[in-house]
């Protein structure tokens, strides 16, 4: 008999179908995983899942006793309650590395669209309001080269992003970190920071720390506050990082300039958002790592973790490593 997978949102099909010829795989997207009973029947005894963010929580885990590992199709993981695997012994994983590049070309298209007003002025031109009303000071943008970039959180994604900043614009890096980053220092000429003087400092700050704990809200109205008034704030981690509310009153009292965001606190984001109607506000649909060659790679990935978990070997990206039974 075959075993048992569920697969949830985001398995890109080849490996979908790769997976289908080894394994019993049931796909679902978009369901309400606590109430889907579909869903429910097949948890009871599956041995592994894949996906996007599937909430892994006690209710879950109670009704997955045959559950092994869960495989993120992504580099957080903040989806999983990671004591209640370990309780289980229910390994982890995520896909690392392969979505850096990706992810820091669209945090520095975000970041460049907000500086230069793309979506506002592509709209422009295609209502046809470029044909009776000249480009003028209202219309003008701001530079980027030359200015400072604070970046809040370098890992691998902040040294990208770090990369394309200070090679490619000749900006200046600053950063705030855990700990400080001694290649990063070298390599980009980056000056480490307390959190509020690189809020204090930089033209623009980018926010591109995991979510944890420490991390959930850590910029509210006190620190949007500390900010330029000139400054554009970038979002590529989570939403639930910042408290939103906070954001939208500091772009609405003018306590900084603009803001490009990737994510949200809650999401899809809610169309009622006063952050939709800001024409100071780039959008995106948390598409950080979505281009075609990173989606399969992450996917590729993703089942390699899935099928060492569920055969009993250690996965390559286990995240957990309290969750595997000692001998």
């Amino acid at each position: 008999m075959k075993k048992k997978i569920i697969a949830y949102n985001r398995v890109e099909q080849p490996v979908l179908d790769d997976l289908k010829e080894k394994y019993d795989v049931h796909f679902f997207e978009n369901v309400d995983t606590k109430k889907d009973p579909a869903f429910l029947e097949h948890l009871k005894d599956a041995e592994g899942i894949i996906g996007l963010e599937t909430p892994v929580d006690r209710d879950l885990l109670e009704n997955a006793p045959n559950l092994k590992v869960v495989s993120n199709v992504s580099v957080g993981y903040n989806n999983l309650d990671i004591e209640e695997m370990n309780k289980r012994q229910i390994m982890a994983t995520n896909t690392p590395g392969i979505l850096t590049d990706t992810v820091a070309d669209a945090v520095f298209s975000i970041l460049t669209a907000a500086a230069r007003r793309i979506p506002e002025l592509d709209q422009f031109v295609k209502n046809g309001n470029w044909q009776t009303e000249a480009i003028g000071e209202e219309h003008y943008g701001t530079n980027i080269h030359h200015k400072t970039l604070g970046i809040i959180g370098m890992g691998r994604i902040g040294k990208a992003i770090a990369q394309r900043a200070h090679f490619g614009f000749d900006m200046a890096i600053l950063y705030h970190s855990r700990s400080r980053k001694q290649d990063a220092e070298a390599t980009f000429s980056a000056g480490y920071r307390e959190l509020d003087e690189l809020l204090q400092e930089s033209d623009f700050v980018c926010m591109i720390t995991p979510l944890t704990s420490e991390t959930e809200e850590m910029l509210g109205f006190r620190e949007f506050q500390l900010m330029k008034n000139s400054a554009i704030f970038v979002n590529g981690s989570r939403g639930k990082t910042i408290v939103e509310k906070d954001l939208i009153k500091a772009l609405e009292d003018g306590e900084i300039a603009a803001a490009a965001l990737d994510v949200f606190e809650n999401e899809p984001v809610e169309p009622d958002n006063p952050l939709l109607k800001m024409k100071n506000v780039v959008t995106t649909p948390h598409i950080g790592s979505s281009t075609h060659e990173t989606e399969l790679a992450m996917s590729e990935l993703a089942a390699k973790n899935l099928e060492a978990g569920i055969n009993g070997e250690n996965p390559p990206n286990l995240v957990n490593p309290e969750s595997i039974k000692k001998a």
